[in-house]
Parts: C-alpha cells; sequence; structure tokens
C-alpha cells in the first residue's frame, strides 16, 4: 500500500511540475522535442538560440556564471527549462565537467547533496538531463540516486543516451519516473556540413516516428545550430509540432482533463567543455565516450 502511495505523489508531483510549464493541445500530428544543452556559461549563440520563434527545451548547466539568467530568460521567453547536470565520462578530464558534478567515486550523501543542490541552482526546471555522463549513467548505484531526486522533485528525466548500456530506462520504470531518450544528435561533429546532414536526416526520418527527440547545443557550434534551425525549422512545421520534452510524456493530460488516468503510459558523451582554454581538436569528445 505504502509503495502504491509513494507512485502515486511521484507521478502527481512530475504531472503538477509540468502544468506550471507550457501546456500543449493533443495533435493527431507528430511531434518533435528539440533539446539545446550546455546554457550558463555566456555559450556562443545563446542570446540568437533563445530569441529562435519556437518553443524550445533548455538544459541549463548548474552552478556557472549565467545559470539563472539563461534559465530566467528561457522560461520569460517561453521555453522549458531543464537542469544539464554534469556527469563523469569514461573517456576526458573531470575538470571539464564544471562545478558540483556526479562522479563515480561520490558516496551516496554527496551524490544526493549535489543533485539537490543543482535542481535549486537552476530556475523553473521541470526535468533533468546529463552532460557528459557515459561512465555514471551505467552506474546503477549513482543513477538510482539520481533518478530518486527527480522524482520527489517532481522532474521528469530525459536519456540523452551518451551510452547504449544506460541504466536508465531500467531504473526509472522501478521507479515510476516519467523519462524519454534522444533520437539524435544535430551536432556530434563540429562542422556544419554536418550539422546540415543531421538536420536533413531528421527531416526525412520525421514521418516514421509520433515522436522525436533531437539535441543540439549552444557554445562551440552554438552559432552555427542557430544558422541551421532556421533554414529548417519552416520545413519541421511543415511537418509536426515542434513542442517541449514534458509535451511528450503521456499521462500530463490528465492534469489538465485530457486524460482519465495519470498514469496512462507512464513508465556520446556529447557536450562540449564548459570552461577553459582548450585547442579545437582537444575540445572533441567521442559521442561514447
Amino acid at each position: 500500500m505504502k509503495s502504491k502511495i509513494a507512485v502515486i505523489l511521484i507521478s502527481l508531483m512530475v504531472l503538477s511540475n509540468l502544468v506550471r510549464s507550457h501546456t500543449y493541445a493533443a495533435s493527431e500530428n507528430h511531434d518533435l522535442a528539440i533539446v539545446i544543452d550546455d546554457f550558463g556559461n555566456h555559450m556562443k549563440g545563446t542570446e540568437e538560440m533563445l530569441n529562435l520563434p519556437v518553443h524550445l527545451t533548455v538544459a541549463v548547466m548548474p552552478f556557472m556564471p549565467s545559470t539563472v539568467i539563461d534559465a530566467e530568460t528561457a522560461w520569460k521567453k517561453g521555453h522549458e527549462v531543464i537542469v544539464h547536470m554534469p556527469m563523469e565520462p569514461k573517456k576526458g578530464k573531470k575538470s571539464w565537467l564544471g562545478p558540483g558534478a556526479i562522479t563515480a567515486d561520490l558516496s551516496d550523501k554527496e551524490v544526493r547533496k549535489r543533485v539537490e543542490a543543482a535542481i535549486e541552482n537552476v530556475p523553473h526546471a521541470v526535468g533533468m538531463n546529463h552532460h557528459m555522463g557515459s561512465k555514471i549513467t551505467e552506474d546503477e548505484r549513482i543513477m538510482r540516486i539520481v533518478l530518486q531526486v527527480c522524482a520527489e522533485k517532481g522532474l521528469y528525466y530525459l536519456d540523452s543516451k551518451t551510452t547504449e548500456n544506460s541504466v536508465i530506462p531500467k531504473v526509472a520504470e522501478e521507479l515510476q519516473l516519467p523519462y524519454l531518450e534522444n533520437n539524435l544528435f544535430f551536432d556530434d561533429v563540429y562542422a556544419r556540413a554536418h550539422i546540415d546532414k543531421q538536420a536533413r536526416r531528421l527531416f526525412s526520418e520525421l514521418d516514421n516516428n509520433k515522436e522525436t527527440i533531437a539535441i543540439g547545443h549552444v557554445g562551440i557550434t552554438g552559432p552555427m545550430m542557430v544558422s541551421v534551425l532556421k533554414s529548417y525549422l519552416p520545413q519541421y512545421h511543415s511537418k509536426v509540432n515542434i513542442v517541449p520534452l514534458s509535451a511528450l510524456i503521456h499521462g500530463r493530460e490528465w492534469i489538465t482533463g485530457k486524460s482519465e488516468s495519470p498514469f496512462e503510459g507512464l513508465g556520446g558523451d556529447f557536450d562540449f567543455i564548459i570552461g577553459g582554454n582548450i585547442s579545437w581538436e582537444s575540445a572533441k569528445i567521442d559521442i561514447l565516450s
């Protein structure tokens, strides 16, 4: 009985958070959620990205110089905000992660403390994904704590899929935590030609999937991402609704009167270096590192 009550409370907390985000009507059309990572450190393309005429999901790094202002600005412009939680990768230096990162050597207590602090530090956050994290998202001990905190705080989780061996689906389902999975990175190679190719690939695949999630970044590729999105957004709009991530969580309609049940349907370390004087070549990180 207690476990059933806990599941109900977790689901209601997540759904109530989503109501505080932007509400989208149910549609027979296909949906596309575009997530932009790495806000929070005055990254290149930040202002231009937030001014795009589309509803984005904005992933903001905690504890960074522009964390609060980026999250506040995104929210005021109608974008959805999530925490972009830094997590240790299999390759690369811990110093690339930024402050408050989740690393494999942390105790359970410290993991919980850092996740709670990160959520508190990013205003208006209704969800979370990870920055890098290929090592941590394969670690069931740590991810269980991360996802438990998300459940307690009413946040959903986006698995960015920086490793093929992520434990997030397994643990999230056990915790009855709403989670989503990334389908495509726009800019896993730092070149305009590649970003264009991925944008074309996304367009060609929109007819095949009722729901699609694609991730891009501000920072090194920020200006290129803005330019590509400006070119392709009209084409995407011709096929799909562009929605925040929360619109893809089944069961959210219950809280807005669209569904009879709140529980129906629940259930590459590719990110850029956050700071420091790092050369172009050394900043490249394999998507599965």
